[in-house]
């Protein structure tokens, strides 16, 4: 672990644990419960979900088409399209 290079505020870091200057958290059994959910949910934000949706068949055949042309399922458009449009990179326009 010597030869490991840290940036400076590692450095700090380091420097002030060897002083003894960081102690233990007063509540360490709630904080870390709450870092065990949060990697819980981050887990599960990251699962895909099966869903069941009706489109026009001739919609769905034009995405087909289009997704044949790209060299991808149709599936993986119509997921990236979702995930597009959920961060708010794709717009609808009405």
């Amino acid at each position: 672990m010597k030869n490991i290079k840290l940036d400076k505020f590692e450095q700090r870091i380091e420097r002030e644990l060897k002083k003894g200057n960081y102690v233990k958290a007063a509540n360490f059994t709630a904080t870390k419960k709450m870092f065990e959910e949060a990697a819980r949910n981050y887990l599960e934000l990251n699962r895909t979900k099966r869903i069941t949706i009706r489109v026009n068949q001739a919609d769905l055949i034009k995405v087909k088409a289009r997704a044949k042309r790209n060299n991808m399922p149709y599936q993986t458009l119509l997921n990236t399209l979702i995930r597009q449009f959920a961060e708010g990179r794709a717009a609808v326009q009405f």
